[in-house]
């Protein structure tokens, strides 16, 4: 009897013993298998940032610039001006607007077509936010769901629900980006530029609503755009027509306005839009907030530490052209950190503008080049892959959406 004990201990010695092996073994393999993971993730980090280097290297000085153009055509004629429009540029991006929604075919073939003029992917931009913001509206033999006012939405999940219904209807003609949220404040002031644009309540109900919108727009492959840093609630001064002024201190804009931008940003958001905006506390100047290096450089990217891509609102309000030139407008914006420039008047002449100003020493190739290298990378990561996908025209005005929409105007009556 002994012995069959002392056989029975010896045989649970070694088979603990194998046991805590076989687990040793097993730790070794699972850290080796992260370790190898980590490794190949960054050897695939590195391949993809030495091919946008290739790429840029082989790109010319013009192709570059354009790559920092988000440009529009809104005339009559666009059929047979804008192929050598984007020819001549070989724009980074597109904006949609009214004019170019026409009925379902037409508006998919020009999506397309304008696709097709770059082998580098194109964003193809719209303003669609809700309200009195809505380009699709403009369809002729579809109708498209008609989404309320930001300032209707007092829900995060509703909140979603508008950026899904908002990205499903534009995937239906291949755009890939929305210029929307707003998350201005308009602190409940009737006379706001901004107005029912904007959310109700206060910065952190902003931020709330506003970044529930941008990541139902991401989920479904719409990237989102936030809108218009730092503030442009903050003025009753519409900057299609003028300057408008805030006069705020520093302090004043870190600890209100800017709440929603550092909520914005902690959530990743890839892309900010700067406004035409004078800051004189800030920038003991009148310079526009999309044209200062104190706003865009020192406080929205250092401070806030934002390192997505910036844009600037379009460059052809009169905020900014009734008191600069085209090429004080272009030289400050990029010096001042922007990457994407919307809209500038004349986009084969801003390329003109652009490269002399290289050429004098104005502007150095290296600063395209920091721009051009977010560009190329945030493309090859967002949207290449679902570039030339398009969703059904059933998703235009689905009774989902319709329910979704409905839900909303229901809570906002009760």
């Amino acid at each position: 009897m002994k012995k069959i004990i002392i056989i029975m201990i010896g045989l649970i010695s070694i088979i603990t013993i194998i046991s805590i092996y076989n687990k040793n073994n097993s730790n070794k393999e699972t850290t080796n298998t992260f370790e190898e993971q980590e490794k190949e993730q960054e050897e695939e980090k590195r391949k993809q940032e030495q091919e946008i280097l290739d790429k840029i290297n082989n790109m010319t000085l013009e192709e570059k610039i354009g790559q920092m153009l988000i440009i529009a055509y809104r005339k009559s004629d666009i059929e047979e001006i804008l192929p050598q429009l984007l020819e001549d540029t070989k724009a980074g991006g597109f904006i949609l607007f009214s004019e170019n929604i026409t009925t379902y075919e037409e508006t998919l073939n020009l999506v397309k077509n304008i696709k097709n003029s770059n082998e580098i992917p194109l964003f193809i931009g719209i303003d669609e936010e809700g309200g009195s913001v809505q380009r699709l509206k403009n369809l002729k033999d579809y109708q498209v769901s008609d989404v309320p006012y930001m300032s209707y939405i007092t829900d995060s999940t509703d909140a979603y629900n508008i950026g899904k219904l908002l990205a499903e209807e534009l995937r239906v003609f291949g755009i890939n980006l929305d210029f929307a949220p707003v998350i201005d404040c308009n602190y409940n002031n009737p006379d706001s530029a901004i107005g029912k644009r904007a959310f109700l309540g206060d910065y952190y109900t902003v931020a709330k609503l506003g970044t529930s919108v941008a990541q139902g727009l991401l989920d479904n492959k719409i990237i989102p755009v936030y809108k218009h840093f730092p503030n442009h609630g903050a003025t009753t001064t519409d900057s299609h027509q003028d300057l408008p002024v805030i006069n705020k201190t520093k302090e004043e804009l870190m600890n209100n306005d800017l709440i929603p931008y550092k909520i914005a940003i902690e959530n990743k958001a890839s892309i900010i839009m700067v406004g035409h905006l004078a800051l004189p506390k800030i920038t003991n100047d009148y310079t526009p907030a999309s044209l200062s290096y104190e706003i865009i450089t020192n406080i929205l990217k250092k401070e806030l530490g934002f390192n997505g891509l910036v844009v600037t609102d379009a460059l052809n309000m009169k905020a900014l052209t009734k008191n600069y030139t085209s090429e004080e407008i272009l030289i400050k914006a990029i010096n001042a950190g922007v990457d994407l420039l919307l809209m500038p008047e004349d986009p084969q002449n801003a390329i003109k503008i652009i490269k002399e100003a290289i050429l004098n020493g104005t502007i150095t190739e290296e600063r395209i080049d920091e721009s051009v290298k977010k560009i190329l990378s945030f493309k090859d990561s967002n949207i290449k892959d679902t570039y030339n996908d398009y969703l059904d025209v059933s998703y235009l005005n689905s009774s989902e959406h319709q329910n979704i929409i409905n839900n909303i105007y229901s809570k906002s009556n009760s």
